[in-house]
């Protein structure tokens, strides 16, 4: 099972780019997306976060239950749930401020048990190192799954406006980056977390990580870059012939990524690391088609496993 620890939170959308408009309500979160987008390409998902017993809650749980993500955690907690207000640029780039709530309504002990004995991959989730006393608990979560003979992969989706402790955050952060196999970043996180460094740079000093064999970062409008052990390559975005948004772009073209690596033996600790240019370009082009798809709507909503293939059989 691909098992997804994180957040899950709705947003609230504005309906449009004028001042003031009315917003709608998304079911939304890095890590939920993720999940979802994992199962519609046909992985087996689940998903580690509690869910809220209001109204939201049920709007989280549907999107879930649609894509046959597993939910992990079946008890419902009363913490209302998490949001997080969306603004647009005029490129219609989403930024984000949140209202934190049921998404840190957990226990140590309670996230262990939930965490299945069988784990392909863990991903963790952006948000668990903005607060010590969420990170030791979802680190000692890793350190299960590892135990279990998982591969890690962190979306690290830096969120400037929750981290009121940069030392912490940054030295909690390092504590989860010494254990991913696999690491995702964007260029805004780049340039928040290593300005000093250029990207491939900064590439190179997280491949100098304990466990880390893979680093994939993405451009924006200019496509994505990843970086083995071995290699370097590069991929263009996938434009939709209609463009909705960008929410949830990032984890969409991260679900494809875990995809195609899953599905071509490549996503395993010894073997990230050997991926040559010509593997790194494909699993690119794999997860940029993924998160193009994507952007064709409004809000987060990643395609199913034929509408991919329908793409990539024109290439």
């Amino acid at each position: 099972m691909f098992v997804v620890g994180g957040e899950s939170l709705i947003d609230l959308v504005p309906v449009s780019a004028a001042a003031g408009a009315e917003r709608m309500a998304l079911a939304g979160g890095s890590p939920f997306n993720c999940a979802i987008a994992l199962a519609k390409l046909g992985n087996e998902a689940g998903f580690l976060c509690p869910i809220s017993q209001d109204d939201y809650g049920d709007l989280l749980l549907a999107p879930l239950a649609a894509a046959g993500v597993a939910v992990l955690l079946d008890e419902r907690v009363a913490a209302p749930t998490t949001k997080a207000i969306v603004t647009f640029n005029d490129k219609m780039q989403a930024s984000y401020v949140f209202e934190r709530g049921a998404d840190r309504a957990f226990t140590r002990q309670g996230l262990l048990a939930a965490l299945p004995q069988q784990v392909q991959l863990y991903q963790i989730g952006g948000f668990c190192p903005i607060l010590e006393e969420d990170a030791s608990v979802w680190l000692d979560v890793v350190e299960a799954a590892l135990g279990r003979g998982a591969t890690v992969s962190i979306d690290i989706n830096v969120r400037e406006k929750l981290v009121e402790d940069e030392a912490g955050y940054r030295e909690r952060l390092d504590r989860f980056l010494d254990r991913a196999h696999l690491v995702k970043l964007s260029e805004e996180d780049h340039a928040w977390l290593a300005p000093h460094l250029t990207i491939a740079e900064y590439a190179g000093a997280l491949l100098e990580r304990p466990n880390c064999e893979l680093v994939v970062v993405t451009l924006g409008e200019a496509g994505s870059l990843a970086f083995s052990r071995a290699a370097r390559g590069r991929a263009d975005i996938y434009a939709p012939p209609v463009f909705g948004d960008t929410v949830g772009a990032g984890d969409s073209l991260m679900a494809g990524i875990l995809t195609w690596l899953g599905e071509t033996g490549a996503l395993a600790p010894g073997r990230l690391g050997l991926l040559d240019e010509a593997a790194l370009v494909r699993t690119l082009r794999f997860g940029a088609v993924v998160a193009g798809l994507n952007c064709a709507h409004k809000g987060c909503v990643p395609p199913s496993r034929a509408e991919v293939d329908a793409v990539l059989s024109r290439d």
